[in-house]
């Protein structure tokens, strides 16, 4: 069979549990179905790509202080040279390919703080060069939100617009891009690509209860009052798994992202107790095992939810954005969100307590609500070889 030249594009490969597994998803996928396909990246942690999946990889941004405020006119002089430069590399990067793919993450949205000229302008720059040189661009199973920011929201609107392909991870995305003035008719929703990963078993009840934690300063509309937000958040936090511990039960931090790591440091040495320990999780496998071995799971980044979820073990969300009242609304545990920005430790205990009390049934509900997830990305990545590898569902067509 002919090698089909596939890209993979996004901040990849630098620190983000959730980014690299929806990559890890689809790499499954096409391994799987498309065996044939010749695989590499462009992203934002090229040598963990590499490291870690096999594949080739490729520096997102030319300038090496891309994430770095700019102090300086050596430095702002070389960010904006950089994106001029990096316009040019992208653009050649996806001429070389028959079909890129943007796997998961929430692309399409800024929950968190985020500025126009960072990664909505290089999805931007990916979504323009598709376009251009007429490799079709795929936004499979992306996340998208709301945005207030005028420029932010521009490019993101032409970002979608100027894709050959576009699913969401849940109809509040769609719903989303839609109001931006996409024509969203055709586009489909679909469970988050980590729902595709494979789960350990549950292990038996240990008392255990995973905390995942987030370096959180509110989202991209929050700046003002970031460090405030952050300080409650913390503070909430730190109540709670302190309590946790005193009545002698074990709680282990998880966290979804490098940054997160302080916060967990934090809050274990101002608990103090032996009890509360942190784990050292690079992965979404690694997370999933974690909350399989827990009898319940508390937290606020999205793909510890999904990880948690995904591994059948009853979970309340620290919710930051709308998408993670989604997910649980889905999964069946509506009922189990508290407000990660105004955290109310006596009221998350009750939540808390009222999520265990339930622990058996919770558990009958998620085994549903994965079974059917696994039907869905099912379909999600039959419709994507039909969209983007035609000649390949041709012939599992005749195959079959």
């Amino acid at each position: 069979m002919t090698a089909v030249r596939v890209g993979v594009f996004g901040l990849l490969g630098s620190g983000n549990s959730g980014n690299d597994g929806s990559l890890e998803a689809v790499l499954r996928y096409l391994r799987a179905e498309h065996p044939e396909a010749v695989v590499d990246a462009l992203c934002g942690g090229p040598e963990a790509v590499t490291a870690r999946y096999g594949i080739p990889a490729s520096r997102l941004h030319w300038y090496r202080g891309e994430y770095r405020t700019a102090s300086g006119a050596g430095a702002v002089a070389g960010k904006a040279l950089g994106k001029l430069v990096d316009a040019v590399r992208t653009a050649a990067w996806v001429r070389r390919h028959d079909v890129v793919i943007v796997p998961g993450m929430g692309v399409l949205e800024a929950t968190l703080p985020l500025r126009p000229w960072g990664f909505p302008y290089s999805l931007f720059l990916l979504c323009a060069s598709g376009r251009l040189t007429g490799t079709p661009v795929a936004l499979v199973g992306v996340g998208a939100a709301p945005i207030g920011d005028r420029a932010t929201r521009a490019l993101v609107r032409w970002s979608a617009k100027l894709a050959a392909y576009r699913s969401y991870r849940d109809a509040l995305s769609r719903d989303a891009l839609r109001a931006m003035g996409v024509d969203t008719a055709d586009d489909e929703v679909h469970p988050d690509l980590a729902f595709a990963l494979p789960a350990p078993a549950a292990g038996p009840p240990s008392g255990t209860v995973c905390v995942g934690v987030m370096d959180f300063h509110g989202g991209n509309d929050d700046r003002a009052r970031a460090a405030e937000i952050h300080r409650r958040y913390v503070h909430g936090v730190t109540r709670f798994v302190r309590t946790l511990a005193e009545e002698g039960r074990p709680v282990r931090l998880l966290t979804g992202d490098a940054c997160d790591a302080k916060v967990a440091a934090a809050i274990r040495d101002a608990v103090g107790l032996p009890l509360v320990t942190a784990a050292e999780t690079a992965s979404l496998a690694g997370l999933m095992k974690e909350a399989a071995a827990a009898d319940a799971v508390v937290a606020t980044r999205y793909h510890n939810l999904v990880c948690a979820l995904k591994a059948g073990t009853p979970a309340l969300a620290l919710s930051y954005a709308a998408k993670n009242d989604a997910l649980m609304e889905r999964m069946g545990l509506g009922a189990y969100c508290h407000p990660a920005r105004e955290i109310d430790a006596d009221r998350l205990l009750a939540q808390f307590r009222a999520l265990e009390r339930r622990s058996a049934q919770l558990r009958g509900v998620l085994a549903e609500r994965n079974a059917a997830a696994a039907r869905r990305l099912d379909e999600q990545f039959t419709a994507l070889t039909a969209a983007l590898f035609p000649a390949a569902d041709h012939t599992l067509r005749e195959a079959s």
